[in-house]
């Protein structure tokens, strides 16, 4: 047999015998995870807070060095 023939076979008899993890079971969109939503919508709430903080830091410490306060 030839390389080619062998791949084949090792391919097609991989898919036959075995699931994909990620598509075992479909999210039930009509009752969503709500304690997964809070906690993505709550970090990034506290993402982009820490983030704002951040940029105004750095703006007066700017304004600082600069003599522009």
């Amino acid at each position: 047999m030839t390389l080619n023939r062998l791949l084949t076979r090792a391919v097609l008899s991989s898919r036959v015998g075995s699931r994909s993890v990620f598509t075992s079971s479909k999210p039930d969109t009509a009752n969503p995870n709500w304690l997964r939503v809070g906690l993505a919508v709550g970090s990034t709430a506290i993402l982009w807070g820490l983030l704002f903080k951040q940029h105004s830091t750095d703006v007066h410490e700017y304004k600082v060095r600069n003599g522009l306060e």
